[in-house]
């Protein structure tokens, strides 16, 4: 006796009638809102690649100032990263990893430190070297820091932590230690205590986007790596790394020490249970990715002109919107980002921007323009993670369950329905 096996096949919906319903039918078939070409391919992942250099300086400063320099009324050397940090092994590369995720080091990267000896000059002592300019732009990294301290609220419990009583008093006792033999600080400190208490949450700030770009570090190596290999030959293939890699890191947790005289202070221990996906990544991508702020300039801060938008959620200035030209600012387009990216642009990129560039000085705007499309595939991840955790799978056999993904990638897509969003100039090789 034989028993047929009956194969359910997935129910067809119709077709979308959204303004981006090929994209949307796009994201249902398991790609991202970048069109899956050779091209694009090549461009995101080149970019990863040049992005995670200076990122690999980035976390380790962000925590650096989180944890050390911390309150300091002048900082003048919080860019200058002791060796400790240089050195401190990341949790998700080198041997000593908690998990693996690049099969490289764990200590800072060759590329890093040569450019940190040489720069785009010479070898020379590392004052000269910042006071000239030639260095990592840190700028850039504590305007993401900014961005995501000013649009507040994003979700999580991380945000709201802020505001208690127990933040309070942890804040308190490490601010009270940092300030003990200072008797003017601790005198202003008496005076105007919330205004130092506004700057110990934005170290906490440091210390979350330090811990969120800690792990896309080795994430971007990893996939510079498999590419190298032909182990991602496509875009969705990036995007799946990306989404395997959100819910494998995801529980990952963020905290804020400080030492001081050698005693660490817990400002939010990690046994509060914070984690890398809502605390930091989240709202990282809201705040960073979508809002922003404009940058002075190209819009009027004069509330009567109403360029700059009066409620916070309608903010729209992130690099999915930006209108890629070097102003040389922390802002978006993120030109100080696209400064530190160029030192480190794979080969295949150069030659590649070399057919296409009108010269030199055109670089920065074609891997600024690269780097929106790689920031797109990002975002297409972060929706596809969210899917998946919230709702159905996209092979769901209930005509229901994909309606209802249906109606999230629709509601995703119309934040793109901005005449400034560049959704629409990334579907064409055309858009340089």
């Amino acid at each position: 006796m034989t028993t047929a096996t009956l194969e359910i096949k997935k129910p067809v919906l119709p077709p979308s009638q959204h303004e981006f319903a090929e994209i949307i039918h796009r994201l249902e078939a398991g790609g991202a809102m970048l069109p899956d070409t050779p091209e694009n391919l090549m461009q995101i992942i080149g970019l990863y690649k040049a992005y995670a250099v200076p990122m690999d300086f980035y976390w380790r400063d962000l925590l650096y100032i989180a944890e050390q320099v911390f309150l300091d009324p002048l900082p003048f050397f919080k860019y200058f990263i002791p060796k400790e940090y240089l050195d401190r092994q990341n949790h998700y590369a080198g041997d000593e990893a908690d998990l693996r995720i690049w099969r490289g080091i764990g200590s800072a990267h060759p590329e890093l430190l040569a450019f940190m000896e040489k720069g785009e000059t010479m070898k020379m002592p590392k004052i000269f070297h910042h006071l000239w300019h030639d260095r990592i732009n840190m700028e850039f990294a504590e305007e993401c820091m900014r961005a995501m301290l000013w649009h507040r609220g994003m979700g999580g419990n991380f945000d709201p932590y802020l505001d208690s009583e127990e933040y309070k008093a942890n804040a308190d006792k490490a601010i009270r230690a940092y300030f003990k033999f200072n008797p003017m600080m601790m005198s202003l400190y008496k005076l105007f205590p919330d205004m130092f208490l506004e700057q110990v949450r934005q170290m906490s700030y440091y210390a979350n986007l330090g811990l969120f770009w800690e792990i896309m570090a080795p994430v971007f190596f990893e996939m510079s790596d498999l590419y190298d290999e032909g182990k991602i030959a496509s875009v969705p293939d990036a995007m799946n790394f990306l989404v395997n890699g959100i819910f494998a890191i995801a529980g990952r947790p963020i905290y804020h020490e400080v030492t001081i005289r050698g005693e660490v202070y817990e400002i939010i221990p990690k046994s509060k249970g914070f984690t890398w996906l809502y605390e930091a990544a989240l709202p990282y991508v809201e705040a960073v990715f979508y809002r922003t702020s404009p940058f002075r300039g190209t819009k009027s801060y004069n509330a009567q002109t109403h360029q700059v938008p009066q409620d916070q959620k309608d903010f729209h200035f992130g690099i999915l919107y930006a209108d890629v030209f070097p102003v040389g600012t922390a802002g978006i387009p993120p030109t100080l980002l696209m400064q530190d990216m160029l030192h480190f642009l794979p080969p295949y990129l150069v030659e590649y921007y070399s057919k296409h560039c009108r010269g030199e000085d055109d670089m920065l705007i074609q891997l600024g323009i690269s780097f929106q499309r790689s920031m797109y595939c990002v975002t297409s991840a972060v929706i596809q993670a969210l899917r998946a955790a919230l709702l159905y799978p996209l092979d769901d056999p209930n005509p229901k369950h994909l309606e209802a993904n249906r109606a999230f990638f629709e509601a995703q897509l119309n934040r793109f329905k901005r005449p400034e969003a560049r959704l629409r100039n990334i579907q064409s090789q055309d858009y340089r």
